[in-house]
């Protein structure tokens, strides 16, 4: 099959790329990334040279664009993942997350229509239900809990969720749709938590942890949410929407001491400072329905996923090194300016 995969060289996308051509080596992957402060292009290194792969520089909100492409490659599937997703960017500028994130999600999907596309995928996120209180560790979010935002950020990508069922009842549409909770792994972006409190902690710098770190996440090694996507895309029910999770809840301040103790830091690196506006309190995923249907369930434990993760970055420092120093934008140039 021939698979777009949008905002294939950020964090997630990436892995699902890689993923897709090793255990699916008769599929070919195009990566449509319009490469914002999030997008690297050297992550896509390892691939860049492989037959089965392209990459295409585009903004999923230019329709001309987008539907260009679906011309020339006619594809089986679209997977989106193209979103701007940091909860504090979209306090500070909400309208790219409007454009991005809902007014892209409908432009795809209108080249979807036009070209017979077989799947659309939309990948979501657990932050679309709002938060949970920490008090009642026995609640968790389903599929059937209402959507309740707390973000720009979050509001964005509930917009786009309901245009996807929509665009399924009005138009018959075969969609889908994953909401996971927070993943973490290889190339995280250096500005979210884990890679965050990573390169941090080994320049001995101060770990900035809002409030008093209580705050809970459900953390999910990317490698599994990339199984799950996966799964559901070739098998999972059309116009349904099936939440991934990681059964490893732990306080954010928690994960910021695993890391340091990994390192072999000292616990005096941390700093709390100001909580951020409508920061959510805990997020739970029931994975029920997922592993019923198509029988997934996460294969890595937190404790071995962190270990993996801090690892990578020990082993590719120049890859987040290039992040930090801003010089990985210039990569795009390097690789296509003579092409």
């Amino acid at each position: 099959m021939n698979i777009i995969v949008t905002g294939g060289a950020g964090f997630i996308g990436s892995n699902f790329i890689f993923y897709l051509l090793s255990h699916h080596p008769e599929d070919r992957v195009i990566c449509l990334d319009k490469l914002t402060y999030a997008g690297n292009l050297e992550t896509l290194a390892p691939v860049m040279e492989d037959p089965r792969f392209r990459f295409v520089r585009a903004d999923i909100a230019e329709a001309e664009a987008v539907d260009r492409l679906f011309e020339e490659e006619k594809p089986d599937i679209v997977v989106n993942f193209a979103a701007e997703s940091h909860v504090d960017r979209s306090i500070t500028d909400p309208c790219i997350f409007v454009r991005t994130n809902v007014m892209g999600t409908q432009v795809l999907m209108e080249s979807c229509r036009r070209h017979g596309v077989r799947r659309f995928h939309q990948v979501s996120t657990d932050e679309v239900y709002g938060d949970l209180p920490l008090d009642r560790p026995d609640l968790f979010f389903t599929e059937e809990t209402p959507l309740h935002t707390s973000s720009p950020y979050s509001a964005s990508k509930a917009g786009a969720d309901l245009l996807v069922l929509a665009y399924a009842r009005t138009f018959g549409l075969p969609v889908s749709i994953t909401r996971c909770s927070n993943n973490y792994g290889p190339y995280h972006f250096p500005e979210k938590l884990i890679p965050l409190m990573i390169s941090r902690a080994l320049a001995d710098q101060s770990l900035p942890v809002y409030g008093k770190g209580e705050n809970v996440r459900d953390w999910l090694y990317v490698e599994d949410h990339c199984a799950a996507i996966d799964l559901v895309m070739r098998l999972g029910r059309e116009g349904e929407v099936y939440n991934v999770g990681g059964h490893n809840e732990r306080a954010n301040i928690d994960v910021v001491r695993a890391i340091l103790h990994e390192l072999k830091k000292p616990e005096s690196l941390i700093t709390y400072v100001t909580d951020r506006p409508g920061h959510d309190r805990r997020y739970a995923i029931d994975p029920t329905k997922i592993h019923n249907e198509l029988g997934w369930l996460p294969q890595t434990t937190f404790e071995d996923g962190i270990r993996r993760t801090i690892r990578w970055y020990l082993d590719n420092r120049p890859w987040w090194e290039h992040i930090l120093a801003g010089e990985y934008r210039d990569y795009y140039e390097k690789m296509y300016a003579n092409r």
